[in-house]
C-alpha cells in the first residue's frame, strides 16, 4: 500500500462524482451556453453572497486573473512572504500584471492591519502605487493555518480607507470554514475578489472558481480568454464542482482529524524536531540533524510519500483517498523504522 501525502490536489473522483460528470448538460461556455458551468459558477456565488463567479482551469489562474484585474503596471501588490501567488505560480505578477510585490511577515503566514498599514507605500513618483492587498485561508505554508472573521475585519476596514482592493486566495476555504464554523456568507462581504479551488480537499480532477462583482468577473472572462483559460463543453468539470459542494466538504472534519494524528505519529520519529501547529489538513515537520531530501527516501522506503516543503521541512497533506486504514498502516511503518534513523 502506498501511503501518499504529497498533496490533496492527488485525489481521484468518487464513482458517484464520475457518474455526475457523465450526465452533465452541456454548451460552449466561451458562448456563455454550458448549462453546467454557470450553474456551479451562480452555486458558488450564492454560498459566498457574491454577485458572480467564473470557472477556471486553476487556482493560479483564478489568483492572476484576480490581480490583473485590481492592478496595472508599476502598481504593487501586499501579501505575505510565503503567500502562493508569490512563491508558487511561476513569477506571474510580473509577466501577467507588471506590478511589484511587497512581501511582510507575519506568524503562521498570517498578515495583520497593522503591518499592511506600515506597507503602504506614500504617494511618492520613487514608489509604486499600493493597488491590492492579497491574503490566503487556509495559509498553505503556515501549515493550513487559518484567519478568522475578527482577523479580517480590521484589514478590511483599512483598504476601505486606502482605496486598496482586497483579494482572498482561499484555494481552502472550506476546510477553513469548517475549522472556525463561520459562514461563507461572512466570508464573501470581506472581499472584492476570491479565489477557490475545487481540485483539493474537494476532490475534483480540475478547476477553480473566481467570485467577485458582475463588473470585476465581466472583465475577468476577457482577462481568462488573453491567458488561453476559455474552455469549451467544461460542463462535465463543472459538474464535479456542483457534486463536491454538496456532498464532499462536511467530511473535510475527518482530513482535518487524520492530520492531527499524523503530527502525533511524526512527533514520535527521531530526526522530527517539532511539527507545526494543526488546524486542517496539513501537517509541517521540522527535522534535525537530517536533510529533507534524506528523510523523503527513508519514507520512501517505507511506501509513504512527501514533499520537501523549506531547508528543513517536510510537509504531509491529508484529503478523501487517505483512510484510517492508511495511519494505522504509517504507525506500524514509521514505528519499524525508529531505530534505524
Amino acid at each position: 500500500m502506498v501511503i501518499d501525502l504529497r498533496s490533496d490536489t492527488l485525489t481521484l473522483p468518487t464513482r458517484e462524482m464520475k457518474e455526475a460528470m457523465m450526465m452533465a448538460s452541456l454548451g460552449d461556455d466561451v458562448f456563455g451556453e454550458d448549462p453546467t458551468v454557470r450553474q456551479l459558477e451562480g452555486k458558488l456565488a450564492g454560498i459566498f453572497g457574491m454577485e458572480a463567479g467564473l470557472f477556471c482551469p486553476s487556482g493560479t489562474m483564478t489568483n492572476q486573473i484576480a490581480i490583473r484585474l485590481h492592478t496595472r503596471p508599476q502598481t504593487e501588490v501586499i501579501c505575505h512572504k510565503n503567500s502562493h501567488i508569490y512563491l508558487y505560480e511561476g513569477g506571474g505578477i510580473m509577466s501577467n500584471s507588471h506590478a511589484s510585490v511587497k512581501l511582510l511577515e507575519g506568524e503562521f503566514g498570517k498578515l495583520e492591519a497593522e503591518a499592511i498599514r506600515r506597507a503602504i507605500n506614500p504617494d511618492d513618483d520613487h514608489a509604486p502605487e499600493t493597488a491590492l492587498v492579497s491574503l490566503e485561508n487556509t495559509m498553505n505554508k503556515g501549515g493550513g493555518s487559518v484567519y478568522l472573521l475578527e482577523e479580517i475585519r480590521p484589514i478590511r476596514q483599512l483598504c476601505k480607507e486606502t482605496g486598496l482592493k482586497l483579494h482572498l486566495d482561499g484555494a481552502r476555504i472550506f476546510n477553513a470554514l469548517i475549522h472556525s464554523g463561520e459562514r461563507a456568507y461572512d466570508w464573501g462581504k470581506m472581499f472584492d475578489t476570491i479565489s477557490i479551488c475545487l481540485s483539493k480537499g474537494l476532490g475534483c480532477p480540475v478547476g477553480s472558481v473566481l467570485l467577485g462583482s458582475h463588473q470585476d468577473i465581466k472583465r475577468a472572462r476577457k482577462i481568462r480568454k488573453a491567458l488561453g483559460g476559455g474552455m469549451r463543453q467544461a460542463g462535465m468539470l463543472a459538474a464535479a464542482g456542483i457534486y463536491a459542494l454538496d456532498h464532499h466538504v462536511s467530511r473535510l472534519e475527518e482530513d482535518h482529524e487524520r492530520a492531527l494524528e499524523i503530527a502525533r505519529i511524526m512527533e514520535q520519529i527521531p530526526n522530527v524536531k517539532r511539527t507545526l501547529p494543526v488546524a486542517t489538513n496539513i501537517v509541517i515537520a521540522q527535522l534535525e540533524k537530517i536533510s529533507p531530501e534524506s528523510f523523503l527516501e527513508k519514507l520512501a522506503e517505507k511506501n509513504i510519500r512527501a514533499v520537501k516543503f523549506g531547508l528543513d521541512q517536510i510537509r504531509m497533506v491529508t484529503h478523501l483517498d487517505i483512510d484510517d486504514r492508511h495511519l494505522e498502516t504509517m504507525e506500524e511503518r514509521l514505528s519499524n523504522w525508529k531505530m534505524t534513523l
